[in-house]
C-alpha cells in the first residue's frame, strides 16, 4: 500500500485550536468484518491490534473526570471487542450519550446475536454505514451481498424502534461517494436516501451524514495508484471555506488509538499524527485525560483537513452546514 503522509505534510492548512472537549472518540481495534475500498483505517478480518482491558477501563474514568458528554465508538467493528457491551454498560451508567458506528452487517456475525436487542436496551445512538440505497453501488464499495445484509439490519434496528418519531432510539446513516469527488449537499442527498429506502424497504432514520473520503490510507493508496491523489487534494483545496474551521469536530473531540494514544482526530490516528500537547508535558495518553484537558492546544494539521473544510465541510457528524 502506498504511504500517503510523505504527500501531506507539507501544507498551508490554517492553523487552529482545541475547545473543551466533548467528544471522546475511541477505536477499539481494527478488526472488521468486511475490507471497504474507501476504509482510511484500512480494517479488515485480519487485523488483529484491540484495545486491551486495562486500557479500556479508563474510558470511564476519564469520561467522568472531564465531564465529556458523549463517547463514540469505532474500529474496525467496535462491537467486535470482548469488552464493547461492557463498556456501553459503564458509559450509560454516567448518563453518557454512547455513539455506537456500526457497518450494520456485523448484526449477522456468529457470536452476536441480540446486538439490535442491546443496543436498543441501553438507547445507543447508531451510526450505520451504508454508502448509496443503490445495490449495486453498495456491493462495489463493500463486498457482495453487503447491500442485502444492511437493509435486514436497518428493518431489524426500526422493528425495535430506531429511526422512529419519539423513541428516542437515534438511528443516522453515512454516505461516502464512490471516489474521488466531494459529497453532493447533504439536504437534498437525504430527502433521496429517505424517498427511495421507505418506499422500496419501508426503512426510516433521524439523519443522513454526508461524508468526504479522506486521502489516506486505503483510499489514498488507491488514489495514488490511479494517478489521481494531487487532483484529489487540489479539488479539496480549491473548495476551502474559512467558515468551516469554526465548526470542524477536531476542536471538540478528542480520538483514542487501541493503544490509548491520543489524536485530535481519527484521521491523524491513522497517519499516526498524536496530538501537540497541552495537556501536560509531553502527554499523550488517554491516562493524562484523567487530570487535564487540552482545551487551548494547538491543532496538528496537514492537507487531508481540507477534506473536512472544502465543500459544504464534513465530519463525523456529516456536514457542517456552513
Amino acid at each position: 500500500m502506498h504511504a500517503t503522509l510523505p504527500l501531506l505534510q507539507s501544507s498551508d492548512f490554517p492553523a487552529i485550536r482545541r475547545q473543551a472537549t466533548a467528544t471522546l472518540q475511541v477505536n477499539l481495534g481494527y478488526r472488521c468484518n468486511q475490507s471497504c475500498v474507501h476504509c482510511h483505517v484500512n480494517a479488515g478480518p485480519n487485523r488483529t491490534e484491540m484495545m486491551d482491558a486495562e486500557t479500556m477501563a479508563l474510558i470511564p474514568q476519564v469520561l467522568a473526570a472531564r465531564g465529556i458528554g458523549t463517547l463514540d465508538l469505532t474500529g474496525g467493528a467496535p462491537e467486535l471487542h470482548p469488552g464493547f457491551r461492557d463498556l456501553v454498560r459503564a458509559a450509560r451508567a454516567l448518563g453518557v450519550k454512547v455513539i455506537d458506528r456500526c457497518n450494520l452487517t456485523i448484526l449477522f456475525e456468529p457470536g452476536h446475536e441480540g446486538l439490535a436487542e442491546f443496543l436498543a436496551e441501553h438507547e445507543v445512538e447508531v451510526v450505520a454505514s451504508l454508502p448509496c440505497y443503490s445495490m449495486d453501488n453498495v456491493d462495489r464499495q463493500r463486498g457482495k451481498g453487503v447491500f442485502d445484509k444492511s437493509i435486514v439490519g436497518l428493518q431489524r434496528l426500526n422493528a425495535l424502534g430506531y429511526g422512529r418519531e419519539g423513541s428516542g432510539r437515534v438511528l443516522n446513516l453515512v454516505y461516502n461517494p464512490q471516489g474521488a469527488v466531494l459529497p453532493p449537499p447533504q439536504p437534498a442527498l437525504e430527502a433521496d436516501y429517505k424517498r427511495e429506502l421507505g418506499a422500496h424497504f419501508g426503512i426510516v432514520f433521524n439523519s443522513l451524514f454526508a461524508l468526504a473520503n479522506m486521502p489516506i490510507q486505503r483510499f489514498g493508496s488507491m488514489l495514488i495508484s490511479k494517478g489521481q491523489f494531487n487532483g484529489y487534494i487540489r479539488l479539496l483545496k480549491d473548495n476551502h471555506r474559512d467558515a468551516n474551521l469554526a465548526q470542524v469536530m477536531c476542536r471538540s473531540l478528542i480520538s483514542v488509538d487501541w493503544l490509548g494514544r491520543l489524536y485530535d482526530c481519527d484521521f491523524n490516528q491513522q497517519l499516526d499524527l498524536p496530538v501537540m500537547g497541552g495537556i501536560g508535558d509531553g502527554a499523550r495518553h488517554l491516562r493524562d485525560l484523567l487530570h487535564a484537558d487540552a482545551d487551548g492546544a494547538p491543532i496538528r494539521v496537514a492537507e487531508h483537513c481540507y477534506g473536512c473544510t472544502a465543500g459544504n465541510g464534513s465530519s463525523c457528524g456529516g456536514a457542517l452546514g456552513a
